[in-house]
């Protein structure tokens, strides 16, 4: 069984990087929704500044004279617009106490600006408070009037939202009425949890990228490896959609959304599914490259403090099980006897790791004088950036593990083996050699896979040159 875990059929990508680019599905009827509300909201805005100035007080002043205020006035209210979220889908944009709020401050905003910017120009009360309400008349009206002729079109199969229902079969009816209820989704089919099994996975996604489905709406309880499934639907650039549940879980990605009156959650996906991961990789590339150069000194010095030191070579090369468990050369900078890994087999016994997958002891007796200095620092480490180079690794994932190591995985331990490993990572940064059970880096690593971003990598690399410096659970 293990050995039918380690091998590889064919290629595999990281996890998170996507099958080919894609962009997000139904992104052009949320950018037309968008586009045509800013159009509205700025129409409104110009014609109530317009009529407030024609209607109020008259007063020479910059305030009613300049074009470059009433695209202040425009720009203002827009951005507040934003920020607030009335953009977003749903009942947000018609939140008609919000958008009350958000005319009110960008107005207060308007005279805070103007008063910094023209202290000596005034605007007559009456024209103020006419811009204010005209306002809010103007873009509450627009927004109804944009909600009607939506449900209009909607009502008649147009700009609708594509979707697709996994749920078990005895909960299907209900959660189809649930989702037809409110007039912006076209199902275009159901399928039943197994459809979610691995034996039937990579079919499932096959056929929702053929259909063009937008969103996904999949009850929680049909997912059985949900940290595999949410990566799977993030890059294929489909929206997941989590049904209704009576247990309270949650996904760290997930955010609160309203399906009609029912809370639920979702996963948006990405506008550019996969490209957070290849920035990820040339960011890599770039960097090891960079290193490598920079570091070409220390190589050379430490290349021959080891030869100075013991017998053997310079560099120590193993096999390690990588992405989708396949195996490659990692290579190190030597910090033992050369046959310490035949010497392996009368330490088990002193193994400091509690549940024996992993293999650490504190005063390993295979290590050379200029190997504990090395380790102390991870200058042993080094060499690694001509794997990251070479595309086996990263400069940030959970490490690759030996051979020795892989074989002792429960089948719960493989779904690190899913995405690209690393120099460093979330478990280096936590503690090191000093996790003394190998169930809790374990976790660390699904942590890392579940929240995973950009700056997430960016954080870990700068703690790691902290606890380096520091020596911090290094032996």
């Amino acid at each position: 069984m293990v050995s039918k875990s380690l091998s590889v059929i064919g290629f595999k990508p990281d996890l998170r990087s996507g099958k080919g680019t894609q962009i997000q599905r139904g992104l052009i009827v949320r950018l037309l929704r968008v586009i045509s509300l800013v159009i509205l909201d700025a129409l409104s805005l110009v014609l109530a500044w317009k009529l407030a100035i024609y209607y109020g007080t008259p007063i020479e002043s910059v305030w009613t004279q300049e074009v470059s205020f009433l695209m202040l006035n425009v720009s203002v209210g827009i951005s507040i617009f934003l920020t607030s979220g009335l953009y977003k889908a749903g009942i947000n944009r018609r939140n008609y106490t919000r958008l009350i709020k958000a005319i009110s401050l960008s107005e207060v905003l308007l005279l805070l600006i103007g008063f910094l910017y023209a202290p000596e120009s005034y605007i007559s009360r009456s024209t103020f408070l006419l811009s204010w309400l005209l306002s809010i008349a103007f873009i509450c009206t627009a927004r109804f009037l944009f909600d009607v002729v939506t449900n209009r079109l909607r009502s008649q199969g147009s700009v609708r939202h594509s979707v697709f229902l996994i749920t078990d079969k005895e909960e299907q009816e209900e959660q189809i009425c649930l989702v037809e209820k409110q007039n912006c989704y076209t199902v275009l089919g159901v399928a039943d949890s197994s459809s979610l099994d691995l034996r039937n996975r990579d079919r499932t996604f096959a056929y929702l990228r053929e259909l063009g489905v937008a969103e996904a709406f999949v009850s929680w309880s049909c997912i059985k490896n949900r940290l595999y499934i949410c990566w799977h639907f993030y890059t294929a650039g489909i929206t997941i959609r989590i049904l209704p549940t009576k247990h309270e879980q949650y996904h760290p990605k997930s955010v609160m959304w309203m399906l009609g009156d029912v809370p639920c959650l979702t996963i948006p996906a990405p506008i550019l599914a996969g490209s957070d991961f290849w920035v990820k990789r040339i960011f890599d590339l770039v960097s090891s490259s960079v290193l490598l150069m920079a570091f070409s000194p220390l190589y050379l010095t430490i290349s021959v403090l080891i030869k100075l030191d013991s017998r053997g070579p310079v560099f120590f090369k193993q096999d390690r099980i990588g992405l989708h468990g396949k195996k490659f050369k990692i290579w190190k900078f030597r910090t033992m006897v050369t046959n310490a890994e035949k010497l392996q087999a009368g330490l088990e016994a002193k193994n400091e790791i509690k549940d024996g997958v992993l293999f650490k002891l504190k005063d390993d007796p295979r290590i050379t004088k200029i190997g504990k200095f090395l380790r102390r620092y991870s200058l042993d480490e080094l060499p690694q950036l001509f794997n990251v180079l070479f595309g086996e690794m990263s400069l940030v994932g959970p490490r690759p593990l030996p051979v020795r190591d892989v074989e002792r995985f429960q089948k719960m331990h493989f779904i690190r083996q899913e995405v690209l490993p690393g120099i460093t990572g979330l478990w280096q940064v936590s503690g090191r050699s000093d996790i003394e059970n190998f169930e809790d880096g374990v976790k660390l690593d699904i942590t890392y896979i579940e929240n995973w971003s950009i700056l997430m990598d960016l954080k870990i690399l700068f703690q790691t040159v902290g606890v380096v410096f520091q020596k911090k659970g290094a032996y």
